[in-house]
């Protein structure tokens, strides 16, 4: 794979926008890949659709992230051998083709990421020892056969699901003792978002800290990827690895919004997925319970929950989420998030919601009732 050329954006005259219309090409979403080296309304429109069917944000800017799903989408199930590769794992549609196979089966390939890493190796190894293959971790032509002859027997079922709810009883309805990750966006020389006298750094920075002390409190241990006193800009891919370098149960990514426009607000959450069906269950679920308690407890307008395939949210091997907190680029949104007490309601809902996403159902409360001095502290 050549290295990914710089980033390019519409109206941008640049040898790049070649390359970008080669991968599209092999994608299917443009005719040819010859053409003009500007990067004109015709294929803004192919990547804005590529983006928003990719779980990327459609922005029409070509960055590395889009150009690495770029490159992956255009292999097939069949098209290459795919084998272990210790430390640079293959990537592609053909692998999450294949773990979606295994999963349906039964078998667990942990996250549906279309990486072909350690935990999707060692269930291509069980799934060829039960059916009598040398189990070497490689898929070739004969796993793949006999995958083709089982696929149309098997229907419905989401193993993931189960598995991640058995994860959850298992761990516990106590809040102390988990171990939590918050990620307050950008930081450093990057300030993100800045719009009505406001810096989305300071905001998220802010609210990290916040929601820091009532975990603690509640005996939670947690770590922040980046200190506010920290220079540089860490990467979302630097944010993930020290993020499971911690070996945490929860990645919390803190972020605002920003638009072209002061019309778009409100309150959005995000989780790992391609779709509804291709996505982790628990940053599902831990999505929707954050959502929903930052929009019981606000006047915030509810954006929903959707699933993503951003890197943070990719990368981690445990469960993570990004909040939107808001639109700082809107009037009302930005007076809101510049008040101290906004953000303490938006830091108690999500340790509510971290507590409630350990708590069996007959005893989770209403969305909305729970307080942060109804949590157990541990002494």
């Amino acid at each position: 794979m050549p290295s990914d050329p710089p980033p390019i954006r519409p109206g941008d005259r640049h040898p790049a926008v070649l390359e970008l219309r080669r991968r599209l090409n092999l994608v299917g979403l443009v005719e040819a890949a010859a053409g003009t080296e500007v990067y004109d309304s015709d294929l803004e429109r192919a990547v804005r659709h590529f983006q928003q069917v990719r779980g990327l944000t459609s922005d029409g800017v070509v960055d590395a992230t889009t150009y690495r799903v770029l490159d992956e989408a255009r292999w097939r199930l069949g098209d290459r051998l795919l084998y272990p590769q210790p430390g640079r794992p293959m990537t592609g549609d053909d692998v999450l083709a294949l773990q979606s196979r295994l999963a349906e089966l039964g078998f667990d390939v942990g996250r549906l990421d279309g990486e072909f890493g350690a935990h999707t190796v060692s269930a291509v190894r069980d799934y060829q020892r039960n059916i009598g293959l040398p189990a070497d971790g490689t898929c070739g032509p004969a796993t793949l056969k006999s995958l083709d002859r089982l696929a149309p027997m098997v229907t419905g079922g989401q193993p993931d699901a189960l598995r991640a709810a058995e994860h959850l009883r298992q761990a516990g309805p106590r809040l102390s003792g988990k171990r939590v990750v918050i990620d307050p966006g950008h930081g450093g020389d990057d300030v993100g978002v800045v719009a009505h006298g406001l810096t989305e750094a300071r905001i998220t920075a802010d609210t990290a800290a916040r929601i820091e002390g009532r975990l603690a409190a509640t005996g939670v241990q947690v770590w922040q990827t980046h200190a506010p006193t920290l220079t540089g800009t860490l990467s979302d891919l630097q944010r993930a690895e020290l993020a499971n370098a911690t070996d945490a149960d929860v990645v919390i990514s803190l972020h605002v919004d920003r638009a072209p426009t002061p019309l778009p607000h409100g309150v959005a959450t995000f989780y790992y997925g391609r779709d509804e069906t291709r996505a982790s269950a628990m940053g599902k679920h831990l999505a929707s319970l954050i959502q929903r308690e930052i929009v019981a407890r606000t006047d915030l307008t509810d954006c929903r929950t959707h699933p993503r395939t951003w890197e943070l949210l990719r990368r981690t091997r445990m469960t993570a989420v990004r909040v939107e907190m808001g639109y700082l680029t809107n009037t009302n949104d930005a007076l809101r998030l510049g008040d101290p007490a906004f953000r303490d309601l938006v830091a108690e809902a999500v340790v509510v919601a971290l507590q409630r996403l350990y708590l069996p159902a007959e005893a989770d409360p209403e969305t909305g009732t729970m307080r942060v001095t109804d949590i157990p502290v541990a002494y």
